[in-house]
């Protein structure tokens, strides 16, 4: 039966759209494109370039082909004979810019270089001149040595007279002479060389002659250089080749090989250019035209664009096959550990591919794919992962699925694990349980018995992690199995089987001989440790990881056999070098001794430990340093202990631009530094700030010139770290507002090239409305932008996630829906995929859709509020219930899931989920509470298995055996807070007095727990009375279970509060435990210095207002800056905000480097002196610091003040707070929030929300049913 004709149209119109072609869905490489950004990429890491020609075909405002600019400072590895000096471009010495190439610092380069310099070619009379021209700024003793003015004076048969040897030049040299008489320098001859002297200086430039005698040098150059004809002819052929041919492959390989001998920075610009040519050769020509030589140089000079690729644009070659392949695995497994990490997935599958066609002769493709059809598809059993697959994947192998390696011949794994490649192969990645331990399980069966295998445990490699073996092993066994599991932290779940193989080896008596344990000596209890020789523990402590973690007990202990009783006395600072990962443990009091001058004689030693190093030992350095030279301080301190410099130590230093930027300051540094650089106008390019653009303020950015703003933000990744968001938003509007002025309608009609040249990170903060009205002709470039956004620029709660979301889908189906959505579109969506909406979602194909959950289970960072449930429920709907997945599934979804509280505690408690969670929780974002508890019962519900068993067969009837054990105790951390009451009375004072340093470091005991928990101590430490400061230390958090009768007798010294200030201290505690730790360590509040301010940490709080007044305001501003994370009762935080009103005058003047400085006091300000801060400075507060601001004093902060929250303040505003303002604030607020620039009243139409394409559909979804009724009568 023919449709009626309203059925016919309706089917017409459905097949035409489906039908229709969607723009950009095949975009074709563009290597020209390709070139360009990594070009730019060159210029962000700040290496020069130079145009060649004005006849580039390249537009004015992108990048010309260029030569590079050498930075002679950079070739000290390179001979500068005549044909590297050419390299310069034909220039001569002094016609350069004395700021670039003939700095000291680039003299000095030369003046290094001159024993293999070809010094007829290069010490010619004008670049000889050119050179002592800029004799007056040179450091005198890098370049004028001895041996280098010998060097000079060979050359100087006709020197310029007036430019050469000036009164002041020759001074110079002179004065630099060791030895007057030395018959080398000032011999006769030379010095009649010096006084017969040319009248009229020569050129500046190189003449012809000379130019002429180095071309001649170099007509047959060594391989590895570079000389000028071929050079010439290289850049001409790569300037002028036809943008959609390919080079000859030998021609470029050839290209390729001159060039790698020199470094990244003189032909960065000249790479990009080979990188994609070689790119384009690879994946188009086949292996079959190029020679395996070429072939293997051509992959290394297409690195840079495989690095550079996004996933979507990364087109491998259909059909390679043998010692080809293995060219193309090398390369992939040398870049593993770059950000070619993220791609492995389409490696792997990649690969997969290309082994079955070449060796199986079939393909796993579909048979929709047009290149596949002349091949037959495989079984889906077919066994493809043999020997030389293994090998060839490389660490690639930690993304194959479990079926992959079920996929394996038996004797290829066993070959494999033999070999001791699965070792290797694992070494550097991170290794999902599920596939672990069907490595192995495969691995086990190669072997006949346990015993054969356990002989092969040093080739386990990460696998040793999953290995419990069922029987007692031997001591040596024991030891080896330890040696593998020493990457292996000793928390968590397999400290029971480390310390039961640590057991077993000290059973054989020789508890000395732990070489080759390193990290496993921190399982040692304190009785064993305490019998080592101290000279062994010295040893030992040299080849520890810095990460290790040593119990309190034990750093005594330590420091014990080490000190003897020199508990206070100096040590030098190479002993100080040597403690490693034990330095946190040093006394305070020990580092008051150190010379200042030793601690800044060994740099990367001061760096190693200070990583360790607790605040106020961290102050306690500075202190010892502050009368030392600041600018030398500054220059020498590592990273962690330069944050901890204070404002005041860093005003005085007369720092320059070159060392302001070359450091990673904090927030209130970064803005005292830039401050510096405004006030005294120094000269500095906003591209070379880093660190320093914490400190800039939209005040600042929008006082810039268009180019100084483009300079800004010209390294993405650097603006992205350091640029805060509200001064992104700035910077962005800044632009925007540059392009609109002539051309209102700019973003309507914006062309590709002009979409290119805007930075993605401001990009992204275009109005939705704009982004709405962007052009369908540039959705390629867009796509390319969102794909390698980086979205933790852009606020939460900005509108323009969404906006670009919806423009980039418009882009994808041609403005029909996402059921048109392939793969290829979900790879082009890049981070915009977290924000798509799971109704946008359920409209897409099968394979798409389980393809867009998974990539979103693995990447994102963020999801929406607005999108969690729905989303839960989708993944439900698509794989089942969380009850019927594998562990697998679970592995690869179940950061989506656990976005529900409900479902996270509902997992069952399957034997691997424990594990599994485990292996999820660093990228899980999910309540932390929920979390915990749900590890807590995972973790003592499996360790209570096989009790729980054991006791049902003894008493006939199961039990609970939910007791805390010591192992249990060890592996659950903070999570012992979730112990019931009855369950911590089980605990048996030996597994208290074992665990007791665990159990005291949770901080958020109930007063029912920590009742219980000190009743425990004084059985295994006896009364109150007689516990001395060890015991104390041991007891961490427990100690706030005693009242403050007894806080007021126990020895609490400087280090221990140190410790114990993040527990859960009541105003009255940390009153009585201040007096106590005064009396104990004879201080008052007048003698309390910078270190002992910080080392007090919380209990500062409980100084009362008399004393507050007694402490010294300079060692108040010194220590403030590691002060600024406490949180005390509002009463004593207004105390120590009055301190900071005098040290740092009225709020009302305040900078942002202050307010940054001060953190969590600026909440004691009150209501006027909150309303009287600069608008600026409220994006410096600390996000910690808004939430301690009492309701009713954050209410006295203006409009303006809350528009200036930015967006990561404004978030953290509590509901209390709120609801203490008005509706025009809480507008303002919003703004913040989202990241706007300013503030427009709220109406009620202003308030409804805005429709979106889902909504759109939602709506639509009853009219279009509606419709086709009626087409169908």
């Amino acid at each position: 039966m023919a449709p009626k004709g309203g059925t016919f149209l309706f089917l017409l119109i459905v097949t035409c759209a489906a039908l229709a072609p969607k723009p950009n869905k095949m975009l074709e490489e563009n290597f020209d494109d390709m070139t360009k950004k990594l070009m730019r990429e060159c210029q962000s890491k700040e290496y020069e370039e130079q145009a060649m020609s004005e006849s580039s075909d390249m537009p004015s405002n992108g990048n010309p082909m260029i030569r590079p600019r050498f930075s002679l400072s950079s070739l000290s590895g390179i001979n500068l004979d005549a044909s590297t000096l050419s390299l310069l471009g034909g220039l001569s010495l002094d016609d350069t810019d004395d700021n670039d190439l003939m700095n000291p610092n680039n003299l000095a380069a030369i003046m290094g270089q001159m024993d293999d310099s070809t010094r007829e070619e290069l010490m010619t009379p004008s670049n000889l001149a050119a050179i002592m021209g800029q004799m007056d700024d040179s450091t005198k003793d890098e370049l004028m040595t001895p041996s280098n003015i010998a060097a000079f004076m060979g050359q100087m048969e006709d020197p310029p007279k007036d430019e050469l040897m000036n009164p002041t030049n020759h001074a110079d040299m002179v004065e630099q002479v060791d030895d007057p008489l030395n018959t080398e320098l000032f011999n006769p001859t030379n010095h009649a060389d010096m006084l017969e002297l040319v009248d009229e200086p020569p050129n500046n430039e190189l003449n012809p002659t000379n130019h002429a005698d180095m071309v001649e040098q170099v007509e047959d150059p060594p391989n590895n250089e570079l000389n000028p004809t071929t050079l010439a002819e290289m850049i001409e052929q790569m300037k002028n080749f036809p943008k959609n041919e390919s080079m000859d492959p030998t021609t470029l390989a050839n290209i390729i090989q001159l060039m790698e001998n020199y470094p990244e920075e003189a032909d960065c610009y000249i790479k990009a250019t080979v990188a994609t040519q070689s790119w384009k050769i690879l994946t188009e020509n086949g292996e079959n035209k190029i020679d395996l030589d070429n072939y293997d140089t051509l992959l290394r000079g297409a690195r840079p664009v495989l690095l550079d690729m996004p996933p979507s644009r990364m087109n491998l070659p259909d059909n390679v096959k043998g010692e080809y392949m293995e060219k193309w695995m090398m390369m992939f497994r040398g870049l593993h550990g770059h950000n070619l990490k993220e791609k492995g997935i389409k490696v792997l599958k990649w690969a997969k591919e290309q082994f079955i066609q070449y060796k199986l002769n079939c393909t796993m493709k579909p048979k929709s794919d047009q290149k596949s059809k002349q091949l037959e598809r495989c079984p889906a059993t077919v066994q493809w992962l043999d020997f030389d697959a293994l090998k060839a994947l490389g660490p690639f192998i930690s993304d194959l699925k479990t079926r992959d390696v079920d996929s394996s011949p038996k004797e290829e794994l066993c070959k494999f694990f033999s070999s001791g490649e699965l070792e290797a192969s694992l070494e550097e990645v991170e290794l999902k349980p599920s596939l672990a331990k069907k490595f192995l399980q495969k691995t086990q069966e190669c072997f006949d018995n346990t015993m054969k295998f356990e002989e092969q445990m040093e080739k386990l490699g990460k696998l040793a992690y999953y290995y419990n073996p069922s029987q007692q092993l031997s001591p040596d066994l024991s030891k080896k199995l330890l040696s593998e599991l020493e990457q292996c932290d000793n928390d968590g779940s397999r400290r029971k089987l480390k310390k039961r193989l640590m057991n077993t080896w000290l059973s054989n008596g020789d508890v000395t001989s732990f070489e080759g344990l390193d990290n496993s000596i921190t399982l040692l209890p304190v009785d064993q440790l305490s019998r080592l020789p101290g000279a062994k523990i010295k040893k030992a402590l040299k080849k520890i990881k810095l990460n290790a973690k040593w119990k309190d007990a034990q750093l005594k202990t330590i420091f014990k056999t080490i000190q003897g009783q020199r508990r206070c006395e100096e040590i030098t600072s190479e002993e100080l070098m040597d403690l490693g990962s034990v330095i946190e443990g040093l006394p305070r009091c020990v580092l008051k001794h150190l010379n200042p001058r030793g601690l800044l004689s060994n740099i990367e030693g001061l760096k190693t430990i200070s990583k360790k190093m607790r605040k106020g030992q961290l102050k306690t350095m500075l202190w010892q340093l502050r009368n030392e030279d600041p600018i030398e301080v500054l220059k020498m301190l590592p990273e962690r202990m330069l944050n901890r410099v204070s404002l005041g130590f860093l005003e005085k230093a007369n720092i320059s631009v070159e060392q302001m930027r070359n450091k990673e300051w904090n927030k209130a540094q970064a803005s005292l530094l830039v401050e510096k650089l405004f006030r005294k106008k120094l000269i500095f390019r906003y591209r070379k700030l880093r660190s320093l653009l914490q400190g800039m303020t939209c005040k600042r950015i929008e006082d810039t010139t268009e180019k100084d703003l483009t300079d800004m933000v010209q390294d993405s990744a650097d603006t992205t770290r350091w640029l805060p968001k509200r001064q992104i938003g700035c910077a962005a509007r800044k632009l925007f507002s540059n392009l609109e002025k002539d051309q209102p309608d700019y973003f309507e009609t914006i062309t590709e090239e002009e979409l290119e040249n805007i930075p993605t990170v401001l990009l992204l903060r275009l109005e939705p409305k704009k982004v709405k009205k962007l052009p369908d002709t540039v959705c390629s470039v867009l796509l390319e932008k969102m794909e390698n956004a980086n979205l933790s620029s852009v606020p939460l709660h900005a509108p323009s996630r969404r906006a670009f979301t919806e423009r980039a889908l418009l882009c994808l189906t041609n403005g029909i829906d996402s059921s048109v959505l392939v793969i290829e579109d979900i790879e082009k969506l890049g981070p915009f995929l977290c924000e798509l909406s799971p109704l946008q979602m359920r409209l897409m194909e099968p394979d798409v859709l389980t393809y867009s959950l998974e990539e979103m289970a693995r990447m994102c960072k963020h999801i929406p509020w607005r999108h969690r449930e729905d989303l839960v429920q989708l993944v439900i709907e698509t794989y089942g219930g969380v009850s019927e997945w594998s562990q697998e599934t679970m592995e690869e979804l179940g950061p989506l899931v656990v976005l529900d509280n409900k479902v996270l505690s509902a997992l069952p408690n399957k034997p691997w989920m424990k594990d599994t969670v485990y292996f999820l929780k660093p990228r899980l974002y999910c309540d932390s509470i929920v979390l915990g508890k749900k590890l807590f019962d995972l973790t003592v519900d499996s360790a209570s298995i096989a009790e729980r068993r054991k006791r049902t067969v003894e008493n006939g009837s199961p039990t609970n055996a939910r007791v805390p054990t010591a192992e249990i105790i060890e592996e659950l951390k903070l999570n012992n807070v979730f112990w019931d009451t009855p369950q911590i009375d089980q605990i048996s004072v030996p597994t208290f007095t074992e665990t007791v340093e665990t159990l005291g470091t949770v901080p958020n005991y109930s007063p029912d727990q920590v009742a219980i928990l000190i009743k425990k101590a004084v059985e295994a430490f006896g009364p109150v009375s007689q516990m001395n400061e060890d015991v104390v230390t041991q007891l961490g958090c427990i100690s706030q279970g005693f009242s403050n009768q007894d806080l007021q007798t126990l020895p609490f010294s400087l280090d221990t509060l140190e410790k114990i200030g993040p527990c859960g201290w009541s105003d009255s505690q940390m009153e009585v435990v201040w007096q106590a730790a005064a009396k104990y360590n004879n201080l008052t509040a007048e003698q309390l210095g910078a270190a002992e301010m910080v080392s007090l940490n919380r209990f500062i709080c409980g100084l009362d207002s008399s004393e507050m007044k007694q402490i010294n305001m300079e060692a108040f501003k010194e220590a403030v800056d590691s002060m600024n994370d406490l949180q005390c009762s509002f009463k004593s935080t207004q105390q120590l905000t009055r301190l900071a009103v005098s040290a740092f005058g009225p709020p009302r003047n305040w900078t942002k480097a202050v307010v940054s400085t001060l953190g969590n006091l600026v909440a004691g300000l009150d209501p006027i002196d909150l309303a009287s801060l600069d608008p600026s400075v409220l994006s410096f507060f600390s996000s910690s610091s808004i939430q301690l601001i009492p309701p009713k004093n954050f209410a006295a902060f203006s409009v303006d003040q809350l528009l200036a929250f930015g967006p990561d303040n404004a978030a953290v505003v509590t509901s209390d707070q709120r609801a203490a303002i008005g509706v025009e604030k809480q507008s303002a607020l919003k703004n913040a929030m989202e990241g706007a620039r300013s503030w427009t009243k709220t109406t009620p139409s202003d308030s409804a929300p805005s429709l979106t394409v889902e909504g759109i559909l939602s709506l639509m979804k009853p009219l279009l049913f509606l419709f086709m009724g009626f087409l169908l009568l």
